[in-house]
């Protein structure tokens, strides 16, 4: 599907508590809400409906589910038991362990909780079959409205549930997710970092523990004492090995949570524990601190229940901080706010976003191995002024999040592989052209290249003027993006495409020369033979003499001009408004034809008659056009074929298009100024 270029100046962070409306009514949970209960019905949401197409969108499901609400289900239903924990998320028979890790974590901050779990929601008296959901998405938080019927087999949940079987809280959190997201079908397989993100509007970042630093178990310790979401995982090599059980208990390539870090006294020894979370609520760690381990013997009592250690089929585990870097891979962490996990201070962080496109033929130009056309790609200065305090360089976060590649899931959407290059300024505006990225290096860049929803990574670097260059790896691949700056002070971010600039040569008057040159002759004795003595031709006799001219130019290679051309070029030149083309006004544009022709021939870097897209940014400048992004992606839409190559014909009539714009534009300007100096006068 075409993706257009959205608007990507900087905005400021999505405040907490507005939270925008989704239902398609154009209603609010509440009014919704008051309506059911004023009419005496349960809410049945249109959006979402109780059918096929909410649950798959590739396959039949394999069981006949029943959607039934939850009083339908027990006779006694609660929203939340006891409190909302982590063990009240129970996998089903979907692969989203990475979605109920997420939530295992959320239920750590009860603060954060509140936000996405809006708590004054229950089955009492006022109780009309409607519950909500808030999820940032994209700087924005959006309130999701559902019912409360979930899909069932037997009478019990077929997906996400709880232990307690009269708890249906988790349930309905995964319903108003999937629905988020399109379908459950759309919640199988992804990173836990993604939901955690949709939770807290947080930024993430990964460790590979093998490579973590020395100090890994502070920054985990850091982390959950300042309240962020912690995950991990175990890598597989292949995907015959996905959810392959080891000899210790433990599953590969499934999403656990982080749940707590601590020290214990064992044999005279502090010994550093981490406690991870199986989402299946079963399937736990055997080894060393398991919970039926030999290790807890020598523990007090008192000890044990300071750790919340019970020896319970629950999913959940202890184990020696030492093992979990010997078993585990992958650990993912999703900061509130970005402060620095490496030293003890908080920060409070600037924050910047910018919303844009990745757009085929235009600003998809690919990673910086595709020099042709990574210069393409939107780009985006940061203007780092002040060093952090008491440092000599600028720190900040850059977030690349590509955008709904899970709700498009259904059109054959994956995640596209992405990342960004940091180049220094050359202290020039404008969009840098391929030779500035052909001579000089990038100053930072993301560690890779990869298929996640975001990348991010932290850096320090000089003050000074940067270029971001956001990108998927591959060219042509289309998405839009939201790229998120952090940065300890105040740093400046714009967009370098966001100034539209024409710069054209007066108009040439139609005026007779003393004498004319042999090409002028030629001319004049065509159209004497085609237009007779008024030496008028119309579009048609234009396109004749025009083909007939173009024929016999051995540098260019061209299909012949359209009948739509001639019209245009007529619209362009005739001043006395009787739709012909006089020879005065011909030789006039002639030179303008003349000069369009040598930049084609420019840009036609292959001598085949067509121009690639990409160039066509530069092949308009050259002709006195500066468009940005947006107006780029359009005119690239309309004229360029399959193959992103743009004939000359279509070059032609698209600059004769923006000749004529400009000057209705510069009309206007012109009474405006007018407009302007007759009130002021008054």
């Amino acid at each position: 599907m075409p993706y257009l270029y959205q608007d990507s100046k900087p905005r400021p962070p999505a405040l907490p508590g507005a939270a925008r409306g989704t239902h398609s009514s154009g209603k609010a949970y509440k009014e919704l809400k008051e309506e059911c209960l004023r009419r005496g019905v349960l809410f049945e949401d249109p959006d979402f409906p109780a059918c096929s197409s909410s649950l798959f969108f590739s396959e039949e499901p394999p069981i006949p589910f029943i959607w039934k609400r939850p009083m339908d289900i027990v006779k006694d239903p609660k929203f939340i038991l006891g409190g909302a924990t982590r063990t009240d998320i129970c996998q089903g028979d979907l692969g989203d362990c990475w979605l109920l890790a997420a939530i295992a974590s959320l239920t750590l901050n009860e603060k954060t909780l509140a936000r996405v779990v809006p708590l004054d929601q229950n089955f009492g008296p006022d109780y009309a079959g409607i519950f909500h959901f808030q999820f940032w998405q994209h700087n924005e938080w959006l309130d999701v409205v559902i019912d409360d019927r979930l899909p069932t087999f037997k009478d019990r949940l077929v997906f996400l549930h709880s232990a307690e079987h009269n708890e249906f809280w988790s349930a309905l959190l995964e319903k108003a997710y999937a629905k988020l997201n399109g379908s459950y079908e759309a919640l199988k397989g992804g990173s836990t970092i993604e939901a955690m993100e949709d939770f807290t509007g947080g930024v993430g970042e990964m460790y590979e523990v093998k490579k973590a630093p020395d100090n890994f178990y502070e920054i985990l310790e850091k982390a959950l004492k300042r309240c962020s979401m912690v995950g991990c995982s175990i890598d597989i090599s292949s995907a015959t090995e996905s959810e392959a059980k080891t000899r210790f208990g433990l599953i590969k390539g499934h999403a656990y949570s982080v749940t707590g870090i601590d020290e214990v006294r064992y044999r005279g020894q502090q010994v550093q524990l981490i406690r991870i979370r199986n989402p299946w609520g079963q399937v736990e760690w055997n080894g060393p601190w398991s919970d039926n381990s030999l290790e807890w013997r020598s523990v007090s009592p008192s000890e044990q229940r300071r750790l919340s250690q019970a020896a319970l089929d629950d999913g959940e585990f202890w184990m020696k901080f030492e093992d979990f870097k010997v078993h585990f891979d992958k650990v993912e962490i999703c900061n509130l706010t970005p402060d620095a996990l490496e030293d003890s201070t908080a920060h409070k962080w600037e924050v910047t976003i910018h919303q844009g496109s990745w757009v085929r033929g235009s600003t998809a130009g690919g990673c910086r191995n595709f020099l042709e056309t990574f210069w393409t790609n939107p780009q985006i200065k940061l203007h780092l002024t002040e060093k952090d305090d008491g440092q000599d360089d600028c720190t900040f976060i850059a977030a690349l999040m590509q955008k709904d590649r899970r709700k498009l899931k259904k059109f054959g959407a994956e995640m596209l592989t992405i990342g960004y290059s940091i180049y220094e300024s050359p202290g020039r505006d404008g969009h840098l052209g391929k030779d500035f990225f052909r001579f000089h290096p990038s100053k930072a860049r993301s560690k890779t290249y990869i298929n996640l929803r975001e990348v991010s990574n932290r850096f320090k670097l000089p003050p000074g003027d940067y270029i971001l260059v956001p990108t998927t790896f591959e060219p042509h691949q289309e998405a839009d993006f939201c790229l998120r700056i952090f940065s300890e002070k105040k740093a400046i971010t714009e967009d370098l495409d966001e100034n539209v600039a024409i710069d054209l040569p007066e108009p040439l008057s139609p005026t007779p020369s003393p004498q004319e040159t042999e090409e002028e002759k030629q001319f004049r004795a065509l159209f004497e033979q085609i237009s007779g003595k008024d030496m008028e031709i119309s579009a048609e006799e234009l396109e004749y003499v025009l083909n007939a001219v173009l024929k016999k130019t051995k540098n260019i290679k061209f299909k012949n001009l359209s009948l739509i051309s001639c019209r245009n070029i007529i619209s362009l030149m005739d001043t006395s408004g009787n739709g012909k083309l006089e020879f005065s006004e011909f030789k006039v544009f002639w030179e303008k034809m003349k000069k369009w022709i040598d930049i084609f021939i420019q840009f036609d870097f292959d001598k085949s008659g067509s121009m690639s897209s990409y160039e066509f940014r530069s092949a308009l400048k050259a002709a006195g056009y500066q468009l940005n992004n947006y107006l780029l992606q359009l005119i690239v839409l309309r004229y360029a074929d399959e193959q992103f190559q743009i004939e000359f014909d279509d070059f032609l009539n698209c600059l004769i298009r923006l000749e004529n714009a400009s000057r209705v534009f510069q009309a206007l300007s012109v009474k405006n100024k007018e407009f302007i100096n007759l009130n002021i006068g008054e």
